[in-house]
């Protein structure tokens, strides 16, 4: 007989439907860490009805880029032992704003410049905003630096 924490969890295949993520993806949320589950006598997962807004903060992060490991740590500052509140994820959202203005300022700025990007070809000149801005890459050494060091500090090689 179930005791009603336990009528109000998830099988695998339930959480699954209803998140409408694989199962297979929910085992591997579960081995990096992002959601969590107890197991039956039977050694079956077991997931809390909060774990579905786990999934739905893991999948909308990952969407606009926010790498798995600043999820995670996200993730870990969220109370044990209740439902993260709205406050509590407000707090997490709040915490990635500034991360996010900068790629859609980044992005805004690509889209406007896409075309003569692309039209002069240069990648190198002084005039090129997207890819050499104030002619950096000029400044530093001749050759192919883009290619053999492509890990500049922001790690796009722009």
């Amino acid at each position: 007989m179930s005791t009603p924490a336990q009528s109000k969890e998830f099988t695998v295949g339930q959480l699954a439907a209803r998140s409408g993520v694989a199962v297979s993806a929910l085992h591997f949320y579960e081995r990096e860490g992002l959601i969590s589950s107890r197991r039956t006598s039977g050694n079956q997962r077991r997931y809390g009805r909060d774990t579905l807004r786990r999934i739905a903060f893991i999948r909308i992060s990952a969407r606009v880029g926010i790498p798995l490991a600043s999820i995670r740590s996200a993730l870990d500052e969220l109370p044990s032992g209740r439902s993260p509140t709205k406050r509590d994820w407000a707090r997490l959202s709040r915490s990635w704003e500034s991360d996010l203005t900068a790629r859609i300022d980044e992005m805004t700025r690509l889209r406007d410049n896409l075309t003569d990007c692309i039209g002069c070809g240069c990648l190198s000149l002084s005039t090129c905003a997207l890819a050499n801005p104030g002619d950096r890459l000029g400044h530093n050494a001749i050759g192919p630096q883009r290619v053999f060091d492509p890990l500049e500090p922001d790690r796009r090689g722009v």
